[in-house]
């Protein structure tokens, strides 16, 4: 298992990872059984972090849409995720990782653990178990079909949103990967990604970009004199704990995407990771509010709260070479691009609900592209290359799949429907009945 080098992380030798660039100290040896516990221990905790952004994306979404589409965000995003996971055990994951071989693409074959608790042994050697490595990078496939949910939101269909995010899990999402973490073609050529700036969130932003111009703009987003018509979401606190969340799971979705906690160097990779996390965050929260103030002299806490993600999502190329000023500098860049990213895809009149495309897209592709700053073993060409044929690769298939689905089973709820809110046109129930249609029946 430990062959898959190209995975989220640094490469790995005998548990040590060598992404840092430098000779490993002589630390005392320890037991391949010892390595291979900690080695699983940091794959499954950081894979329960990553899952429960989960339910910081569904709280996010949730208090950004309008009250009476709430009910419809929690039901698509405990969907989209649950779809993830299974798609990813029926062709996701070994067509990501299995035989790539620096070519295209693995295998259509079904994954199956290499070894089970029943066993009465079990082969240390491998590095870690090979469920938990399958349970982390299921996660990280969830969030990129997350990214899409709040984008087209208020608008969809729920089921061609589900048909989409089983094209997006099961065959978009793990080809582009493979050509990275499974040892493809952007991996020879040196390509880097730590844990996941484009390959996850540049992803799911170009899939999101591509269905918000397919679908078009909310009802009565866009005014026929061009100007934007500001639709406020139900929930303010809502939102800001789902961006808490988010910022909770990331130290996961970074952290433990070093792939290995079995010496002190690995230890020590781990901890500057989670720091560079944290203060990239911190860095794209200041920078959105002092450029929102200077803007519009007023602070937007939206724009706030998605300078936090932006700044999370522009560390995760590569967030361990920076130091933590460095952070702070790559996080705050990524704050004030959301801030001028957001009213720019309004004059395009491309209708994003939460503003994924600007923190997931335009941010995944700063941050990989801000790699060879602090990390001199990576190239800005060889950089550009993965960001573009990865962007392009998306683009093509989310069009492909998206007008299928236009023409075919149709992708947008009529306008009575958008009217009444998806939450009793496709569901038929309400978040909050007591202030909603509901209560007029009482």
């Amino acid at each position: 298992m430990l062959n898959k080098i190209a995975k989220p992380g640094g490469l790995l030798l005998g548990g040590t990872a060598l992404a840092l660039g430098a000779s490993t100290p002589a630390f005392a040896e320890v037991s391949s059984e010892t390595q291979y516990i900690f080695n699983t221990l940091l794959f499954l905790i950081g894979g329960f972090m990553v899952m429960w952004m989960a339910a910081g994306f569904c709280m996010l979404e949730a208090g950004l849409v309008r009250t009476k589409n709430v009910s419809t965000m929690c039901l698509k995003n405990i969907g989209l995720y649950s779809i993830a996971g299974i798609l990813y055990y029926l062709v996701g994951y070994n067509l990501m990782y299995d035989g790539v071989d620096a070519g295209w693409i693995g295998s259509f074959t079904l994954w199956g653990p290499g070894e089970t608790a029943a066993q009465d042994a079990i082969d240390v050697e491998g590095g870690y178990a090979s469920a938990s490595d399958w349970f982390f990078q299921m996660v990280f496939v969830a969030t990129a079909a997350s990214i899409v949910s709040g984008t087209v939101a208020e608008r969809i269909k729920l089921f061609p949103f589900f048909l989409f995010v089983i094209v997006l899990t099961g065959l978009i999402y793990p080809i582009q990967g493979a050509w990275q973490w499974g040892g493809g073609w952007l991996s020879e050529m040196g390509f880097s990604d730590f844990a996941g700036s484009t390959i996850v969130h540049s992803t799911g932003g170009w899939a999101a970009l591509v269905g918000a111009v397919l679908l078009g703009a909310r009802k009565g987003k866009y005014a026929a004199d061009g100007s934007v018509r500001p639709i406020p979401g139900s929930s303010m606190p809502l939102a800001t704990l789902g961006t808490f969340i988010l910022w909770l799971g990331w130290f996961g979705f970074n952290g433990a995407s070093q792939l290995a906690l079995g010496s002190a160097i690995d230890a020590v990779a781990v901890s500057q990771i989670f720091a560079n996390t944290n203060m990239a965050a911190a860095g794209g929260v200041v920078a959105a509010i002092a450029a929102t103030k200077l803007i519009y002299k007023k602070v937007d806490l939206t724009m706030a709260l998605n300078g936090a993600l932006a700044g999370l999502v522009s560390i995760t190329a590569e967030p361990l070479t920076p130091t933590i000023g460095e952070a702070i500098i790559i996080g705050a860049i990524g704050g004030v691009l959301v801030v001028f990213a957001v009213p720019f895809f309004d004059k395009l009149k491309i209708d994003d609900v939460v503003g994924a495309i600007s923190v997931h897209l335009v941010c995944g592709i700063w941050g990989t592209m801000a790699v060879p700053l602090t990390n001199d073993g990576t190239s800005f060409v060889t950089q550009f290359i993965g960001v573009a044929s990865i962007g392009a690769f998306v683009v093509v298939l989310s069009f492909i799949a998206w007008m299928i689905l236009k023409v075919t089973v149709g992708i947008r709820i009529s306008e009575e429907e958008e009217e009444k809110g998806g939450d009793l046109s496709e569901l038929g129930m309400e978040a909050y009945p007591e202030f909603g249609h509901g209560s007029q029946k009482l």
